[in-house]
């Protein structure tokens, strides 16, 4: 008898499809006497929750099932409309198992999950209708019920929509997605992002080096000097793009810094820096070759170094990752090859934007003091800022591949050292034993103790903290616990400021315990395709990144770039005290 009413409120309400009658027949189903006294049934949408986003060309749905409650494999539908088409999906949530249920018999059912793919509709917004039927095992049966999702290609946005939005396309009263100015406002994030590069620690030394090469420029030629400098840094930035885009194209996922993923670049890097801090104590000069006017050789070689300068901030700026330029790689890694080249244009303008301004104010310029031994000093000491960069991207190689690469990467410093040293002794065997010597420091760049893949090095963590794995997260999170997941690496200047001053100070350590927060470092120091895929899903191309999982939400909360102290401890004022 329970049984037959409960059929045949179910074949009335599948007929209606109202809502109202749907919640009137889970309260009638829950509270009537025919039902289990203790039986409480859970809302259709608190049942059964779908995932929606995209990947790699694709939509992947992923539905989250209550345990204790199953939908079936035959009441799926998925249907899509655009601006002017509109049409069905076909799903395949893959194997399924067989139930002998009470109201269709022996029929395939889900339980937990229920994961389909579906390819994308040749459309680049649209709004997509996903329909599902789940009963409880306790004996209550949902009527079919429909999820609402907008799906913005373009800015790889998946978002949760209300059926009033359905059917106001349906009848052609507004289109699928409202246009917006995201391109533009992304364009902005990364002027103001390439801007706040300057002032990061890993590009001072570089643009000491700038100001100084201004100082000793005549005014007339400042703006010209700076226009070249600018040229230099946005063309490196298009060099990254390009190298980006066409690996991505060649089937990597990669990321905003990835070159010092490599440890022979990192230990070259620190070479050139080793080598640039020797140039300015005095032990050489770079003089360009030829027989040209002194006033023309001095001009071609000074706008030359204004290229160049540009080149070399663009590479020691790809340790950082500045406020708003996160959200813009994000945007610039999903997009097509013309956008993402715009994005990373914008970026390189706003690095060389405050310098270009400052050579059009030749007056700023005439302020500096006038040439004498105090410029030499000013060189001089500039020297030791690129010298302790060169010694933190050893440091950086001695992670990656262990102390035999450090060791390395020290040798080959001494190589170029006594290069220096011969070369400066002039003659012809000098000459030839310098050239020796800076082969043999290539070689050492080159050699197993950097070039292999040795990772024994990195994964060392504290006692408090856990090495990444989607597994553990989602172990962590069954457990009830929330997780702090810190996407970092060891060339990451950011990164490092915020462990320093943020987390992993004595009240925020405090406080992660006192809420039982599971601390889980993912170290993207080395290439990780695990770590790769989790920037790309939360649309980041860059580090740092912090995800802050809290119990009973699907999705992480992301944490701004920039930590304090006090921004971590307010977001974990959200969440309630472990017991």
């Amino acid at each position: 008898m329970r049984y037959f009413l409960q059929f045949t409120l179910l074949w009335l309400s599948t007929l209606c499809a109202a809502p109202a009658l749907s919640n009137a027949f889970s309260d009638f189903a829950s509270d009537s006497p025919f039902a289990e006294e203790t039986t409480q049934f859970l809302p259709v949408t608190e049942a059964y929750q779908p995932l929606v986003s995209l990947s790699d060309g694709a939509l992947e749905v992923n539905w989250q099932i209550t345990e204790a409650y199953y939908l079936y494999q035959q009441q799926f539908a998925a249907l899509w409309q655009g601006a002017s088409n509109k049409g069905s999906l076909e799903l395949n949530y893959g194997q399924a198992e067989i139930k002998d249920d009470p109201y269709f018999g022996e029929t395939p059912v889900y339980y937990n999950f229920a994961n389909a793919r579906i390819a994308l509709p040749d459309s680049s917004d649209f709004l997509l209708k996903l329909t599902a039927q789940g009963c409880a095992d306790a004996g209550l049966c949902y009527p079919p019920h429909d999820w609402f999702f907008r799906v913005d290609i373009a800015s790889a946005s998946v978002q949760a929509v209300d059926e009033a939005r359905w059917q106001a396309v349906s009848s052609g009263q507004e289109p699928p997605l409202e246009r917006n100015s995201s391109l533009w406002l992304m364009l902005l994030f990364a002027l103001a992002g390439g801007a706040i590069l300057n002032l990061m620690p890993c590009v001072f030394p570089v643009l000491g080096l700038k100001v100084l090469s201004f100082a000793q420029s005549p005014s007339g030629t400042a703006a010209r000097h700076g226009a070249i400098y600018s040229l230099g840094v946005i063309s490196s930035f298009l060099a990254v793009a390009a190298a980006l885009i066409a690996v991505k194209s060649a089937g990597a996922a990669v990321g905003w810094g990835f070159q010092l993923q490599t440890p022979w670049f990192v230990a070259l890097l620190s070479c050139i820096f080793f080598l640039l801090s020797l140039n300015l104590l005095g032990l050489f000069e770079i003089r360009l070759p030829g027989n040209v006017p002194g006033q023309a050789l001095s001009q071609r070689n000074d706008y030359t170094g204004s290229f160049f300068t540009g080149v070399l901030a663009t590479i020691v700026a790809t340790p950082c990752t500045a406020p708003f330029m996160g959200t813009a790689l994000g945007f610039a890694a999903t997009q097509p090859a013309a956008t993402a080249l715009l994005v990373f244009a914008a970026l390189g303008l706003g690095m060389a934007l405050p310098v270009y301004l400052l050579t059009l104010y030749p007056r700023a310029l005439k302020a500096l003091p006038r040439s004498g031994k105090w410029m030499d000093h000013l060189k001089q000491f500039l020297s030791f800022p690129l010298l302790a960069t060169a010694i933190w991207l050893c440091w950086v190689t001695g992670r990656q591949v262990g102390s035999d690469g450090m060791g390395a990467t020290l040798l080959a410093w001494l190589a170029l050292g006594l290069a220096v040293w011969c070369w400066r002794l002039r003659g012809r065997i000098a000459g030839l034993i310098a050239l020796l010597l800076l082969g043999i420091a290539v070689a050492l760049v080159f050699s197993p103790p950097i070039t292999s893949a040795n990772t024994a090095a990195l994964g060392a963590t504290s006692d408090d903290q856990i090495v990444y794995s989607r597994s553990t997260v989602d172990a962590l999170r069954a457990e009830g616990r929330p997780v702090l997941v810190d996407v970092t690496a060891d060339w990451c200047i950011t990164c490092k400021v915020n462990e320093a001053v943020a987390l992993h100070t004595p009240a925020v350590e405090a406080a992660f315990e006192r809420h039982n927060l599971a601390y889980v470092v993912a170290d993207w120091t080395r290439y990780d395709e695990h770590i790769t895929a989790l920037l790309s899903e939360y649309q980041r191309n860059g580090i740092p990144l912090y995800l802050l999982y809290v119990p009973g939400e699907d999705r992480a909360r992301i944490l701004p770039q920039i930590l304090t102290e006090g921004l971590i401890l307010d977001a974990l004022e959200t969440l309630k005290p472990a017991p």
